[in-house]
């Protein structure tokens, strides 16, 4: 049955995938707010699709927390399911992500015109100064920013090194970073291609950080501190 329900999935993405991406690039001239809003719509049919075809269902705890003004989400990151998800979580934002997916077909395409901060791992400081600078220009715009300190999936249980980028960002910028756990690596793990299973993948999010007149570091460590505890006890509670 799981082999069938991934044939079903892949093929749906298969179909609609081309055609959407074309309806994305006639989407260029447009605001980039406008655009954003536009691209989520593919994001939001696979979440449709993963709940009709897998059972995969979804549920927010904490949504009344987020802040009014565009703010910095730090997340931790465990699946491909919280790509597809932020998009209809949060208001029109901009991924901090690295360059290399901007150059896949289709997906990459959509990708570069939600105005992501994309950055090349290997210039160190230079990288940071650029998720800062491009960072601070998408909060003007309105969007919001959707960082992944630990720069890689990692799966449930397990914790990465942790980047400066989004807290340099924030520290510069002064905006309200928002702390976000889930536990969408228990349902679609971060190995194999497709979710193995149906499940309620549970996204919490916590009060915002403030970040004004703060150490990056100090940004880090609190927003550290409460993602991993609250994702530990996701991890219990599932």
């Amino acid at each position: 049955m799981n082999v069938l329900r991934s044939l079903v999935f892949a093929i749906a993405l298969v179909v609609v995938t081309p055609p959407y991406a074309l309806f994305v690039l006639a989407s260029a001239p447009l605001p980039r707010k406008t655009r954003c809003v536009l691209i989520s719509g593919w994001a939001r049919f696979t979440l449709v699709l993963l709940r009709l075809v897998y059972g995969i269902r979804w549920k927010i705890e904490g949504a009344e927390r987020l802040p009014n003004e565009p703010s910095i989400v730090f997340s931790n990151h465990q699946s491909v399911w919280e790509t597809f998800a932020f998009q209809a979580i949060f208001p029109p934002q901009s991924y901090v992500l690295k360059r290399e997916l901007l150059w896949i077909p289709f997906f990459g395409w959509g990708l570069a015109l939600m105005s992501p901060i994309a950055i090349d791992r290997a210039r160190g400081t230079a990288a940071l100064r650029q998720v800062a600078r491009k960072g601070a220009e998408r909060l003007k715009q309105g969007l919001w920013v959707i960082v992944f300190p630990e720069g890689t999936r990692v799966a449930p249980g397990e914790h990465g090194r942790w980047k400066l980028g989004g807290a340099w960002l924030a520290a510069e910028s002064g905006a309200p970073v928002v702390p976000v756990a889930h536990n969408a690596g228990l349902v679609w793990p971060t190995t194999g291609r497709f979710p193995r299973r149906a499940g309620t993948i549970t996204v919490r999010i916590g009060a915002p950080i403030a970040s004004k007149g703060r150490e990056p570091q100090a940004i880090n460590d609190e927003a550290r501190a409460w993602i991993e505890a609250q994702g530990e006890s996701l991890a219990r509670a599932s």
